[in-house]
């Protein structure tokens, strides 16, 4: 009989909660280096994310199962923000020699549960102990359409549009580091920043309704990634104060402590919610089905380069990108 270890049990409670791998290669082939949210080979969407306790998650503000969550929706929304959907996953696990039993063992149940429920088959992996929690993941996914879509995909007179409310996280992260006692009285942002809730399958919807534009995840803030894409696409965007779509809590939040809602929108990172661009007619995002949590056409793309913004006092500005540095 094989020794009773504790890295072979732990994977082997990871196995058994995990979703049998299915026979379902891309209908599409297609091959694309680096540079957007996701590389291809040979039909696959690949994504890779870490998430390290003290920087993307901490145990004394999340639940296991929060910070697990927040780890696998980082890599689906990059498998989303080109049009895919995630399939297969290899998952590294690096435990921190002081978490406790229970604390090991929720973190492996939600990893194991996170990817089933989402019909994310998990397919390998490898697992650690150190000084420092960690978690790793090799996301894999597959497009209904022929073609992903890319950063570099903007043309001149597309709109530029949000799929979802912004400044949730930063909000929820600015709460939690600044006023801890009063989490209570805004759930949503700092749930939101703790374990975010996205439409993990936006980009497809998108493809599906005939979006072929530039797209990608906010996951540095918008105002990076509109520098990202404008970039990407060899072209300059134009945006209005006015339209960005500010979450109403993050409003309440700077109504009670004075603070400038349009920073938490422009510059939070962490949102996961979907950037684009397109063509298309705005009438097509107003179906109440058409996405959950809403679309906002927030400016125009244009010929030239950068970011500019029409402010509410009519006054016009660049836009300099505001990314987070893990370095």
């Amino acid at each position: 009989m094989f020794p009773d270890l504790g890295e072979f049990s732990f994977i082997d409670s990871l196995l058994k909660k995990s979703l049998p791998l299915g026979a379902e290669p891309p209908v599409y082939r297609g091959w694309l280096p680096v540079g957007d949210d996701c590389a291809m080979f040979d039909g696959w969407l690949v994504t890779k994310d870490l998430s390290v306790e003290g920087t993307h998650f901490r145990m004394d503000w999340s639940t296991p199962e929060q910070a697990v969550e927040k780890h696998i929706v980082s890599n689906v929304s990059d498998i989303s923000a080109m049009g895919g959907v995630a399939k297969l996953a290899i998952s590294g696990i690096c435990i921190n020699k002081s978490w406790d039993e229970q604390t090991r063992k929720r973190i492996g149940d939600a990893v194991a549960e996170g990817f089933a429920k989402r019909g994310i088959a998990l397919v390998g992996g490898d697992t650690v102990a150190a000084a420092c929690g960690m978690l790793s993941t090799t996301l894999l996914g597959t497009l209904g359409a022929q073609s992903p879509l890319m950063r570099s995909g903007a043309c001149v007179g597309d709109g530029v549009y949000v799929a979802g409310t912004l400044g949730k996280s930063a909000a929820g992260l600015w709460l939690l580091m600044n006023h801890p006692e009063a989490r209570s009285e805004f759930p949503a942002l700092v749930d939101y920043h703790l374990a975010p809730s996205i439409d993990e399958r936006c980009g497809s919807k998108l493809l599906e309704m005939g979006v072929r534009g530039a797209c990608m995840d906010i996951s540095d803030g918008l105002s990076s990634e509109l520098n990202h894409l404008a970039l990407s696409s060899g072209v300059a965007i134009e945006i209005e104060e006015q339209s960005i779509p500010v979450d109403p809590e993050v409003e309440r939040l700077c109504v009670r402590y004075g603070l400038d809602p349009l920073d938490f929108a422009l510059n939070g990172g962490e949102e996961y919610e979907l950037l684009f661009t397109d063509s298309v007619k705005n009438d097509i995002f107003q179906r109440k089905d058409a996405l959950p949590g809403g679309v906002y056409r927030i400016g125009t793309v244009v010929d030239g380069s950068g970011v500019r913004m029409r402010c509410r006092d009519g006054e016009e500005r660049y836009v300099k990108a505001q990314a987070w540095s893990h370095l």
